[in-house]
C-alpha cells in the first residue's frame, strides 16, 4: 500500500476543514429537501461543484500532513475485532447455549447482537455528521467491550444476550464509521481500493476469530474468548484518541436549519420504529413452529405490527421528523433502494451458511469447536478475495456491475453443490465449495457500497452509508432468524418421522426430540440407532438451510441486473 496524502480537491470530508461546506461568498449547501432530490438521480454536477468549492477555500485541514495509510491502519483494528467476535461466536455459539440447555435459542446470541447493531446503524450515520466521527467510534469502541466483559461474567442465557446486546450497539459504529472515513478522505474511484484493505482485516479476523475461539473453548472456556476482546478494545481506544485528528465538522451542519441543541437533531423516534420493524418482522421467524405454531394469533400480531411500525416510520420521515435518521428521498434513487436490497439478500444467504457449518460439522464428524470453528475459513477468505478483486476491478474499470453479477452467480453454483452434495461424509475438497458464498458477500460488500455512494450527492455519504450498513445487518439478522427457524422446523418434523420409523414412540419420542434440538452433542451420547437418526435427521435439515441460501443469491442475481452501472 502506498503512503498517500490527502490531495486538495479530493477534500469533501469533516476530517479536514470545517470551511469545506461553504463557498467563497459565505453561502452554504441547501438542505436536503424536495429541491434537492434531482441531485439524487444526478449526483455528478454536485459532486463537481462540491471540489470546486474545495479548490476555492484553500483549506489545509485536520490531515494536510497526516496520511491516509496512518489513520487507516489505527481503524483496522477496530475492523479486525468486531469481525474477530463475530466469527467466535459463530464457532461457540452451540456450546454457549449448550451450557444452558437452551440451544433451540443459540441464534439468539446473534440475532440480538445483529439487532442491537441494526437499530444504532442509522443513528451512528447521524450523529457522527453532528458530533464528528472521533467521538462517536471511541463510543462504540466503549460499548463494544462493554459488552464482551458482560458476556464473559454472564450467569444466564438472558445475561449473555445482554451482553451481545451491549457489543451490538458498540460494533455496528466500529465498521460502519470506518467506511464513512474512507469515503470522507479519498476519490470514489479509490474507495474500493482501501476499502478492500480494510475488507482483509474483516477476513483475518474473521479467519482467526472461529479457530481461537474454538480453541478457547476446549481449553479454557468459552468466557476467555469474550473477556479477552475487552482488553484489545481499551488498546485500540487509546490508538484512536492520539492518532484520529478531531476537526470533524460535517457538512451536515451546514446542511441544517434545525435550531437548538445538537442532540435535538437526532431522530430517535425514526431509529426506534426501524428497530421496532425488525423485531415485528423478525420474533415470528424466531418462534414460528418451535415455541408458537405458525397459526397462533400471535405470529399474525407481530407481523401486522411490523407492517404498523413501518407505515408510521414512513409517515415520522416523511411529516414530522426535522433531520430524518434515514431521508426517504433516498428511496426515490433506484440504485440505493435495489443495493440496499442486494445487500440485505447477500446478507441473509452469507448469514445462513455461516450459521451452519459448525453445526454440519459438529454433528456430522463430531469435530471440536477448534476445528469446527475452522470449517469458516473457506468462506472468509473468498470473502477477502472478493474485496480485494472487486477493488482493483473498480479502480482499473471504473465499474461495479459486471462483478457483482458473476460473484452472487458463482455463489448460487456453491449453494447448489451444499444442496448436492453435503450429506454427512463430506471430504476436504468438499468443504471447500462454501468458497463462492463467502466470495460473493465480499464483492457485494464493495461493489454495493460504491454503487450508493456513485449514485448519491456526495453531501449525503454517511446516512447513505449508514442505510447501506443497515440493510447489511437486517439481512444478517434475518437470514440468522430464518436458518434457525428452517433447521428447528424442519429438525423437529423429520426427527418425528425417523423415530417413528425406527420404532420409537410416545414420551420416549418426544423426549429424544427435545434432547436433540436442544443439546448440539447429544448424538455423541446416545445409543447407535438413536444416534443414527439424530445425524440423518439434523444433515437433512440443514440441507433445507442452504436452499434458503440459494433462493436468496437467486433474488439477489435478478435484482443486480437491474441496477444502472454509473461512470465513476
Amino acid at each position: 500500500m502506498a503512503a498517500a496524502t490527502l490531495n486538495r480537491t479530493d477534500e469533501r470530508t469533516p476530517l479536514l476543514a470545517e470551511a469545506i461546506v461553504s463557498s467563497a461568498d459565505g453561502n452554504t449547501a441547501p438542505l436536503l429537501t424536495e429541491q434537492t432530490s434531482s441531485d439524487l438521480q444526478n449526483p455528478d454536477s454536485r459532486r463537481n461543484n462540491a471540489q470546486a468549492v474545495d479548490e476555492e477555500t484553500g483549506i489545509s485541514g485536520g490531515l494536510a500532513h497526516t496520511s491516509i495509510r496512518q489513520v487507516v491502519l489505527v481503524l483496522l483494528i477496530g475492523v479486525f475485532i468486531s469481525n474477530a467476535d463475530g466469527s467466535i461466536l459463530l464457532a461457540v455459539h452451540p456450546t454457549i447455549a449448550s451450557e444452558f440447555d437452551a440451544l433451540h435459542d443459540s441464534s439468539w446470541l446473534l440475532t440480538s447482537f445483529g439487532l442491537a447493531a441494526a437499530a444504532m446503524q442509522p443513528i451512528y450515520g447521524k450523529m457522527s455528521d453532528i458530533y464528528g466521527r472521533k467521538p462517536l467510534l471511541l463510543v462504540a469502541y466503549v460499548l463494544f467491550a462493554a459488552g464482551c466483559a458482560v458476556v464473559g461474567v454472564a450467569q444466564s442465557m438472558k445475561e449473555v444476550i445482554l451482553g451481545r446486546i451491549i457489543s451490538g450497539l458498540g460494533a455496528s459504529g466500529m465498521t460502519a464509521l470506518v467506511s464513512i472515513l474512507i469515503t470522507d478522505l479519498v476519490p470514489l474511484r479509490d474507495v474500493a481500493t482501501w476499502r478492500s484493505y480494510v475488507n482483509i482485516a474483516a477476513t483475518t479476523g474473521r479467519s482467526i476469530g472461529g479457530p481461537l475461539g474454538g480453541w478457547l473453548a476446549d481449553t479454557v472456556g468459552w468466557r476467555w474468548s469474550m473477556m479477552g476482546q475487552s482488553p484489545a478494545a481499551a488498546i485500540a481506544i487509546i490508538l484512536i484518541a492520539t492518532v484520529l485528528p478531531s476537526h470533524t465538522r460535517s457538512t451536515s451542519d451546514a446542511l441544517s436549519t434545525t435550531k437548538g441543541s445538537k442532540l435535538a437533531r437526532i431522530d430517535f423516534l425514526g431509529s426506534f420504529l426501524t428497530t421496532l420493524t425488525i423485531l415485528c418482522f423478525l420474533l415470528p421467524l424466531q418462534i414460528g413452529g418451535d415455541r408458537l405454531p405458525w397459526s397462533h394469533p400471535a405470529i399474525f400480531g407481530l407481523l401486522g405490527g411490523a407492517c404498523i411500525s413501518a407505515a408510521l416510520f414512513v409517515l415520522v420521515e416523511a411529516k414530522f421528523a426535522r433531520e430524518p435518521v434515514i431521508p426517504l428521498l433516498l428511496f426515490r434513487n433506484k440504485d440505493v433502494v435495489l443495493s440496499a436490497l442486494i445487500m440485505m439478500i447477500q446478507g441473509m444467504a452469507q448469514m445462513a451458511l455461516m450459521f451452519a457449518i459448525p453445526l454440519y460439522f459438529q454433528v456430522t464428524t463430531r469435530a471440536s469447536n477448534t476445528v469446527a470453528g475452522a470449517h469458516l475459513f473457506p468462506a472468509v477468505a473468498g470473502n477477502a478475495v472478493g474485496g480485494l478483486l472487486a477493488g482493483a476491478f473498480i479502480k482499473r474499470t471504473g465499474r461495479y456491475k459486471t462483478i457483482t453479477l458473476l460473484a452472487i452467480l458463482s455463489a448460487c453454483g456453491a449453494y447448489l453443490l451444499l444442496i448436492l452434495r453435503w450429506h454427512g461424509h463430506t471430504n476436504w475438497l468438499e468443504s471447500l465449495y462454501i468458497i463462492p458464498g463467502g466470495f460473493a458477500m465480499g464483492v457485494a460488500g464493495s461493489t454495493l457500497f460504491i454503487s450508493v455512494q456513485a449514485s448519491i450527492d456526495p453531501a449525503y455519504s454517511a446516512v447513505a452509508a449508514s442505510t447501506l450498513y443497515l440493510a447489511a445487518n437486517a439481512g444478517g439478522v434475518i437470514g440468522m432468524a430464518s436458518s434457525s427457524a428452517v433447521l428447528q422446523g424442519s429438525l423437529r418434523l423429520i426427527l418425528d418421522r425417523k423415530l417413528d420409523e425406527g420404532g420409537f414412540e410416545g414420551i420416549k419420542k418426544l423426549k429424544i426430540i427435545e434432547r436433540a434440538v436442544s443439546d448440539v452433542h447429544y448424538a455423541e451420547h446416545a445409543k447407535p440407532a438413536i444416534s443414527h437418526i439424530v445425524v440423518a435427521s439434523y444433515v437433512d435439515a440443514l440441507t433445507w438451510t442452504h436452499v434458503l441460501s440459494l433462493a436468496c443469491s437467486i433474488l439477489g442475481f435478478i435484482s443486480t441486473a437491474f441496477l444502472t452501472q454509473h461512470k465513476l
